[in-house]
């Protein structure tokens, strides 16, 4: 059995461990001293391990599981960059900080945290040359086709910039920057990002899971209690501790209580993000923020879904299928009657390139919208009222309901097909038994923090000697979300963190 395998046994076995404080003992008590501690080795655990020890600071890392990754290693890899990037130029884009900052702004919110943002935005060409100085590789390649993630090893992806509403707030420019693998290249960054924060000097210990946080005099944090096979490990940490220890969606309890639009449906994550960082700052008195908010993704098809159509279970469109596929996935589950349904032409199906299929075939086939409408239960007439309003308008290249760019914008004919997005097409959910497929999300909201990571209490004072960066922190997410800033705002707001904890006397 892995280290991994055994954690959840023993979880499963015992229960979530209690999360309350737990007081310091006398100096020289504890198992293992270091300046900066960082609980979880992911994406943001990384970038604040590396910055502090960058920094001076001893630094050790806290993983749960059998070795560093999370949730970050299984992802798509994508990092939200812009405002003129040289990727960005290689590919022949000029962008700037200010048009970055529109489009997150819009594509974030509502309620999306806009003194972060702005952060983002103007160091966003810094933090791009960071990982590259780190080693990530960038192709300096676009791929121009909608899509969750190229099959290829294309550097640069658009992730809605340039689809209505958001292409009249702001100059459109791909943003989405990709580590140098095909498909799911989470893995590759990890890899460097692990790399990086050893060679500068962080020590990690695996199979160790945080459970309590260590408090000292005046209430500030200066360590956390830990459990290594089955034992308690006891950690001082002489300046700070930094809470990355992601989001809370493996937790039915949490959901239920905070974001319960996700139960019952596939997880987004490597199965250990149980809110335990959440749980023990909260039993400190901290503060959270946006725990209702998600992110959810239909597995429907881009390159189908936007040579045809998206309807509900009424046949009705309800969005523009160009828009990033995030987007029509929170349309459609959080605010429409399902299921819902990609419908496409012949033509249409034949037209995507083999790479852009992925493997995904019609559910079902006809000849006439009737016989659709019958097989798939609308009420008889509707998807053809639909078809018949777009095509209209598709002869002239409009789109006057939802303003689907006129590139994806022709008349459906006969013969007609319809996906169910439910069978899903395997690209990075995780569906424990019980569970409906078609459907992954995860979970925005976190601890209530400043732009340097300090975790705030309910009157909005720090909380001496604690940090949060990565999901387990409510970051620049207000209700939205587009592929690449969880990646982004974790690494960049981890690095931040870092610094900030090792400037702590």
């Amino acid at each position: 059995m892995s280290g991994h395998d055994g954690e959840r046994a023993e979880q499963a076995v015992s229960g979530p461990p209690p999360v309350e404080p737990v007081r310091a003992g006398a100096p020289g008590t504890a198992d293992h001293e270091c300046d900066v501690l960082v609980v979880g080795f992911g994406c943001a655990g990384a970038a604040a391990a590396y910055e502090a020890a960058a920094a001076g600071a001893r630094v050790i890392v806290l993983e749960r599981a059998g070795g560093p990754g999370g949730s970050s290693a299984l992802s798509g890899g994508e990092i939200y960059l812009g405002g003129g990037t040289a990727l960005q130029k290689a590919c022949g884009f000029d962008d700037t900080p200010d048009d970055m900052y529109a489009y997150l702004v819009a594509a974030l919110g509502p309620h999306a945290d806009t003194g972060k943002i702005r952060l983002y935005c103007d160091g966003s060409v810094e933090h791009f040359q960071w990982l590259c100085d780190l080693g990530v590789p960038f192709n300096g390649r676009l791929y121009d086709a909608p899509t969750w993630m190229p099959p290829t090893e294309d550097g640069l992806m658009w992730l809605g910039e340039n689809a209505w509403p958001y292409n009249t707030l702001a100059r459109p420019a791909p943003r989405g920057h990709r580590p140098a693998a095909r498909s799911f290249a989470g893995g590759l960054l990890m890899e460097k990002l692990v790399a990086a924060a050893r060679a500068a000097g962080a020590r990690d210990h695996a199979d160790t899971l945080a459970t309590n946080l260590v408090v000292g005099d005046g209430g500030r944090v200066s360590g956390a209690v830990a459990r290594r096979y089955g034992g308690r490990v006891v950690y001082r940490a002489r300046r700070a501790v930094v809470l990355t220890t992601g989001g809370f969606v493996d937790s039915a309890e949490m959901l239920a209580q905070h974001a319960p639009v996700l139960l019952g449906h596939g997880k987004v994550s490597d199965g250990l993000d149980d809110g335990g960082g959440i749980r023990m700052a909260a039993a400190l008195g901290a503060a959270t923020r946006r725990m209702s908010a998600v992110q959810v993704a239909l597995t429907a098809l881009p390159a189908l879904v936007v040579r045809g159509m998206l309807v509900n279970a009424l046949g009705q469109r309800f969005v523009n299928e160009d828009v990033y596929p995030g987007a029509f996935s929170a349309a459609a589950v959080l605010h429409q009657p399902g299921p819902y349904w990609a419908v496409i032409d012949e033509a249409g199906y034949e037209d995507i390139p083999e790479r852009d299929r992925w493997g995904v075939r019609p559910t079902y086939a006809a000849e006439t919208l009737a016989e659709l409408e019958a097989e798939l239960g609308m009420p008889a007439g509707a998807l053809e009222t639909t078809i018949a309003v777009y095509n209209r308008h598709a002869e002239h290249g409009e789109d006057p309901y939802f303003h689907k760019d006129a590139r994806w914008l022709r008349p459906l004919r006969p013969p007609f097909a319809a996906v169910d997005p439910r069978l899903g097409f395997g690209a990075g959910g995780r569906t424990d038994p019980g569970e409906a497929t078609g459907v992954a999300g995860f979970t925005l909201g976190g601890l209530h923090t400043t732009a340097d990571g300090e975790v705030l209490d309910q009157l909005g004072r720090p909380i001496p000697g604690l940090y949060a960066a990565g999901r387990a922190a409510s970051g620049m997410h207000g209700e939205g979300y587009v592929s690449g800033t969880s990646l982004g705002d974790g690494t960049f707001f981890g690095r931040r963190a870092g610094r900030a904890a090792a400037r702590r006397p």
